[in-house]
């Protein structure tokens, strides 16, 4: 048993991007990477199978308020937590339910204490504290577990998000207090990464980032971005976060999101993403490639019977046609959303990875340059 342990192994000589490696005691991940998303225990439509063999995924991630719910902590501390579980036997983060408790609006209210919201499920009543989240990670069992924060709106007026932003920095005194008073669970080690917030305020944003610095933890994130705000605004404030965190921790940004976003972040000194976007934009028929985005509802793929990408080294990708997936997609076949998924998951998991070898070679500026602008066309 080890804590988590980042290497950065090579520095672009004309950004802040880097390449790097994260160790934990469930193996090596090499950064940048992009964390598919599993929120009920799986990545919709795709086998942990499918996730190794055709998407290249190295970590991914369990949802806290929907493992929670269900199956429940019961059945997970049963089966030895959820790499036992979903027989996923590589790194895995869990977040902590801020972000969904965030978007219950409705049937949430928040205090000093934690958050007692409404299941989306029955409508039973739950509390989440700082310290019954930290216990609830232990018992899910992820490598990473990620600090329980309050995650403002995008446009939060400056009083608000100071006010958001003290709360999550006296949230994640308790949940480090707790934190270090429990133990590891399943015989390997569990890290703890705090999450920056403060809005789309600057003073705000590097108080944030100076407070959580402060905990010495062995990785940092940066909440509450692509939650409303504009876009520049989401790029100006990610870039300020790398600038006041530390450079020898891992970054990691937390849902966020287009192929675009992400490089323009890996330029910023970013390390770790995860989105839904890849399978749910998969499941609703857009494709991302190289060469920009496939829209297969669209009649034009109806006849073309060329392979959906032959240059992301996915067999999947490779093996069936446009025209095959268009098809199934339109009858509503369960092996269209998998197909789909797998596609843009191995997309993004083959960019981050180009990203890393053009940082090793030394073009990753230009490169990403070209890309961002090849990747938003529509094909």
């Amino acid at each position: 048993m080890a804590d988590l342990k980042f290497t950065v192994e090579q520095k672009d000589l004309h950004s802040n991007a880097r390449a790097g490696s994260i160790t934990t005691d469930h193996g090596e991940i090499q950064t940048p990477i992009f964390m598919p998303v599993g929120t009920v225990g799986s990545v919709k439509a795709v086998s942990q199978q499918q996730l190794k063999t055709d998407v290249g995924a190295q970590i991914i991630l369990g949802n806290t308020y929907h493992l929670y719910l269900r199956p429940g902590l019961e059945t997970l501390e049963s089966a030895g937590g959820l790499h036992k579980f979903n027989g996923w036997d590589m790194p895995i983060l869990t977040d902590s339910g801020g972000f969904q408790v965030f978007s219950l609006a409705k049937s949430r209210k928040i205090t000093e204490e934690g958050v007692v919201f409404q299941s989306h499920i029955e409508g039973s009543k739950h509390l989440f504290t700082p310290e019954n989240v930290m216990d609830t990670q232990r018992i899910i069992g992820g490598d990473i577990m990620m600090a329980f924060d309050e995650c403002p709106p995008g446009g939060s007026e400056y009083g608000y998000a100071k006010k958001s932003m003290e709360l999550t920095h006296r949230w994640l005194d308790r949940c480090f207090s707790r934190f270090n008073e429990t133990q590891d669970r399943y015989g390997y080690t569990q890290n703890l990464f705090p999450i920056v917030q403060g809005g789309v305020h600057h003073d705000l944003r590097k108080f944030s980032c100076e407070y959580i610095s402060s905990k010495n933890a062995n990785g940092n994130a940066i909440g509450g971005l692509s939650v409303g705000e504009p876009i520049d605004k989401m790029y100006e404030i990610c870039a300020l976060c790398c600038d006041h965190l530390p450079q020898e921790k891992p970054r990691y940004l937390m849902g966020v999101g287009t192929p675009w976003n992400i490089l323009e972040c890996i330029e910023m000194g970013v390390d770790m993403f995860d989105c839904v976007m890849p399978t749910r934009n998969g499941r609703n028929a857009m494709l991302f490639t190289a060469n920009g985005i496939i829209n297969i509802d669209n009649k034009k793929w109806e006849r073309d019977f060329s392979p959906i990408d032959e240059t992301i080294g996915c067999e999947m990708s490779a093996y069936y046609s446009k025209a095959y997936l268009k098809h199934l997609l339109k009858a509503k076949e369960f092996l269209g959303l998998t197909i789909a998924s797998v596609h843009n998951l191995a997309f993004y998991l083959w960019l981050v990875k180009e990203a890393r070898n053009r940082i090793i070679a030394g073009d990753f500026v230009s490169w990403k340059k070209e890309m961002v602008v090849k990747m938003q066309q529509k094909l």
